[in-house]
């Protein structure tokens, strides 16, 4: 498997020098996500801008590695532009993938869930009527 990978304190993306996402490459490409979530990356971005075609195999790794992700609130994000390529993958209804037309886009989606999750994981009272004050929130 012929790719290039760059690290951030963020994310990994991995920038696939390869026209077709499939079995002769997914054991390589499992190990390398195994490998950056052992090393602690749950949001990781896959640049397919030279993929053109995805077969099974591939499309059963997306899945998984998609999965990985989600389960520790990260994302797997897809960045290619070709049509035909999103169409055959969006057919395989991988539940929470992200593909998007950029790596850029992917960075920033990948920042705006990091925020989201430091929001959701905030205690945030402020808004809290109290009901121990006789308020009940249902009637608001």
């Amino acid at each position: 498997m012929n790719y290039k990978i760059d690290k951030t304190e963020q994310y990994a993306l991995i920038s696939l020098d390869e026209t077709t996402f499939g079995a002769e490459i997914t054991p390589a490409f499992e190990k390398l996500v195994v490998q950056l979530y052992r090393e602690g990356y749950t949001n990781m971005i896959a640049d397919f801008a030279k993929v053109t075609e995805v077969d099974n195999d591939g499309l059963t790794l997306i899945r998984k590695a998609t999965r990985v992700c989600r389960n520790e609130q990260g994302l797997f994000i897809i960045a290619t532009k070709d049509d035909d390529l999103i169409d055959e993958i969006d057919s395989a209804k991988v539940p929470e993938l992200v593909i998007l037309p950029t790596t850029e886009e992917a960075i920033d989606a990948v920042f705006m869930n990091d925020l989201e999750n430091d929001f959701r994981e905030e205690s945030d009272d402020e808004f809290d009527l109290g009901e121990e004050n006789g308020f009940q929130e249902e009637k608001y």
